[in-house]
């Protein structure tokens, strides 16, 4: 069966360059569609929900979602939410590599996401490295996550010692498999742990804001 592919891109020459990067990163047949906005987007979701009828044709869920965080008629976040228990891979792609933008993503428990001023090739492994199950935090972002709890002496008691271990090894550039071999635990764990470290992240972050 292909591989469903659903784009949320604004811009339409972006977006046809994720087309291309994504056609570009697999062997498997694809059926690839394309949302412009947020409306758009909700409709491709509709469509590809299993019939309430079973004498009608399936609808084939969508494998990877690539979203873009800036959309025209709101927020990627809220999308992220509504499909944050749906079992695809999803994917923000963004121009901004700051925590502002991207830890709030990766506590809707994102898989990853591709920075779109990258080169194309970068974008091609980035992109089969997160289908392959690597963790969606880079070495360099987890170091900052790490440098914010260690800013004041209770800082890294905020977290759990699994959550530290878990941060630490994602700085130091292991993936998600050889995390949960070295920690005994399952992958999921390594996500939810991840999950939970971004969660506590922005609140600390709030928090240190209101007490300023």
């Amino acid at each position: 069966m292909p591989v469903n592919v659903l784009i949320v891109e604004k811009n339409p020459q972006a977006r046809a360059f994720m087309e291309r990067v994504v056609r570009e990163s697999f062997s498997d047949a694809l059926n690839v569609t394309a949302a412009s906005d947020l409306d758009a987007a909700r409709r491709a979701l509709r469509a590809s929900r299993p019939p309430a009828d079973p004498a009608l044709e399936p609808a084939q869920p969508f494998d990877i979602m690539l979203i873009d965080l800036d959309l025209p008629d709101g927020h990627a976040l809220t999308l992220l939410t509504e499909v944050a228990r749906h079992p695809s891979r999803k994917i923000v792609t963004t121009l901004y590599a700051d925590d502002e933008h991207l830890f709030p993503a990766l506590q809707q428990g994102v898989n990853g996401y591709l920075l779109k001023e990258d080169r194309f090739e970068v974008l091609i492994e980035a992109l089969q490295k997160i289908v392959r199950g690597n963790p969606p935090v880079s070495p360099a972002m987890a170091r900052r996550m790490l440098a914010h709890f260690r800013q004041d002496a209770d800082g890294l008691q905020e977290l759990t010692s699994s959550e530290i271990d878990v941060l630490t090894h994602l700085s130091k550039g292991f993936t998600v498999k050889e995390i949960a071999n070295l920690m005994k635990i399952k992958w999921t764990a390594v996500s939810e742990h991840t999950s939970a470290v971004c969660k506590k992240l922005s609140a600390s972050a709030r928090a240190s804001d209101s007490g300023q």
